[in-house]
């Protein structure tokens, strides 16, 4: 099994990421063994759907070690991270019985993730949360680093908390079960993490990915279980060992930057995260979170934060195209050359980086190295033009 320790020193607070296949076997020992013996009861948070494919198994081991569980199952979507929803998990951890000393349990994507640890976090003013990323992308990023939230119509992740859970638990044979959606979704944020940080990680991760792709022949259009049976039977540890890579990096930086400090713009700040998000979330926004899964938003925002750096002369057109490649190496990602661009922009006021009304903006200076740029450097017009440069190439 790969471990990965998440070390935050500002508050002497560690907590283990284990990455295996099989892991959800032995969740209610690891559970218990994070918790202690005060730890009566645990609520899981999903969606049907995942909790159809793995919820048994997970019942099954947390009741064999003691703990009383119950369930509650939010509608399926990014649409859905919303307060409502939000009321309702709380309301149910009030008729579940939940006290200080229990937890909650998020075994899904990002969606579940984000709102069952913001739920967490404000059930009588904070309980334990432990993560049981179900998705590519939810195991790579963000189940990893305590940022929890629910969106609001003014924009997405505007209201939430820094929540840092107890435990995550990544087995990597739920990814078989994924549609080649989620896989595109998360090997984009993958290809994103590397391109902002660490050269050799995004060269590792290429390679993987167009290693499984070349295995298939190529072929795309095959049936998302197989290339999920590659991947797991073929490529079973240098994927865990990538997922275990990219972990390090984000817990690398989240050590250093737990909260995202609002005054730091260096290259080890949390926000060189947030590379193709500022494009990513308009376009979930302008389209109602209805088109695009997160991960293929940021394939491309990547795109548009990679032309608008080689538009303003940072960054040389050889590295724009091997970024290309990469996002491209991910999947076909749902067209967007049909979103107008002022709404784009305008949307990209309500992000939720601005600061002093002014957007940061993440650029590359190249793949692997990241430099943030205040809004106000950026002419409307060189914007406007890498937006539509990205945009007419999609399709």
């Amino acid at each position: 099994m790969q471990r990965v320790t998440v070390c935050l020193p500002a508050r002497s607070t560690t907590y283990e990421i284990g990455i295996a296949a099989g892991l959800l076997s032995q969740l209610g020992e690891n559970v218990r063994g994070c918790l202690g013996s005060p730890a009566r009861r645990v609520v899981i948070i999903s969606n049907p759907r995942v909790f159809d494919l793995f919820g048994t198994k997970a019942v099954r081991n947390l009741r064999a070690s003691g703990f009383e569980v119950s369930k509650w199952l939010m509608k399926d979507g990014e649409r859905y991270k919303n307060l409502r929803s939000l009321e309702q998990a709380l309301n149910f951890f009030i008729e579940a019985g939940l006290e200080r000393n229990d937890a909650v349990v998020a075994l899904g994507g990002g969606v579940v993730g984000d709102l069952a640890g913001f739920a967490a976090a404000t059930y009588l003013r904070g309980v334990d949360f432990i993560q049981i990323p179900t998705t590519l992308l939810a195991q790579i990023d963000s189940s990893v680093g305590g940022k929890t939230g629910t969106n609001l119509s003014g924009g997405k992740n505007l209201v939430g908390a820094f929540h840092q859970p107890r435990l995550v638990v990544i087995d990597t044979d739920t990814l078989r079960t994924l549609p080649r959606r989620e896989l595109t979704a998360g090997w984009c944020e993958a290809v994103k993490q590397g391109a902002v940080g660490d050269r050799k990680l995004f060269d590792r991760t290429v390679r993987l990915i167009r290693s499984i792709d070349s295995s298939l022949g190529g072929d795309r259009a095959r049936g998302a279980r197989k290339k999920l049976e590659l991947q797991t039977e073929v490529y079973a540890t240098e994927l865990a060992a990538t997922i275990a890579a990219h972990c390090r990096f984000k817990a690398s930086i989240v050590a250093g930057d737990e909260r995202e400090a609002i005054d730091r713009e260096d290259r080890r700040s949390r926000r060189i995260l947030n590379f193709g998000h500022t494009a990513a979330h308009a376009l979930e926004a302008v389209t109602r979170y209805r088109r695009f899964r997160h991960g293929e938003a940021v394939g491309h925002g990547m795109l548009m934060a990679g032309a608008l750096s080689k538009n303003l002369g940072m960054l040389a057109s050889g590295e724009l195209e091997l970024l290309r490649e990469a996002v491209a190496a991910c999947g076909p990602l749902p067209r967007a050359n049909d979103i107008d661009v002022s709404a784009l922009m305008r949307a990209m006021k309500s992000d939720k980086k601005s600061v002093g009304g002014r957007i940061k903006w993440v650029l590359l200076e190249r793949i692997g190295s990241a430099r943030i740029v205040d809004g106000n450097e950026i002419d409307a017009l060189a914007l406007r033009a890498a937006l539509r440069e990205s945009l007419r190439d999609t399709s």
